[in-house]
């Protein structure tokens, strides 16, 4: 789900204010590559955000775009998804929420849920290291590909 406007505006505040609180100079290119990826509601990988970038600023290079993009992480500013075999994800959404992901097309997108905020980590985990964040991810298929199955078998 794209963000609203002020949420938009909410998560570039906390961007800049993230920058000037880490002493990082708030340069045109990071500013793009954040808006591209806060603008975004499917969590895009670095390809996907350097296209979008690019369009906008066309010198930006893709190792420009995975080297902020990786700052950003380190300063929490944005938190990835995903295997690391997989393409990472990026999210800019820093409130608790869990992932709807589409086992097909790999769309991934927010939802929030009370209950699954509640939910106690087993102790047995507390013997594998320290819990920072937990986050629920469900997997199927988004409304999307339900359309198309479904419009491949009324065929």
């Amino acid at each position: 789900m794209v963000p609203a406007r002020d949420q938009l505006n909410e998560r570039i505040g906390k961007f800049k204010e993230g920058l000037k609180r880490a002493g990082v100079k708030l340069t045109h290119q990071r500013l793009e590559i954040f808006r591209e990826v806060a603008g975004a509601g499917d969590h895009p990988d670095a390809e996907t955000i350097f296209r979008g970038v690019r369009e906008r600023v066309p010198t930006v290079s893709l190792d420009t775009v995975y080297r902020t993009l990786w700052l950003l992480v380190d300063l929490g500013l944005i938190s990835t998804l995903g295997t690391p075999q997989d393409r990472v994800r990026f999210d800019p959404n820093m409130k608790p929420h869990h992932h709807f992901v589409c086992t097909v097309c790999g769309t991934t997108m927010d939802f929030y849920c009370e209950d699954f905020d509640r939910l106690k980590v087993p102790e047995q985990v507390s013997g594998l290291g320290m819990v920072r964040a937990t986050q629920v991810e469900v997997k199927g298929l988004c409304r999307r590909c339900m359309e198309k199955a479904d419009s491949i078998e009324s065929k």
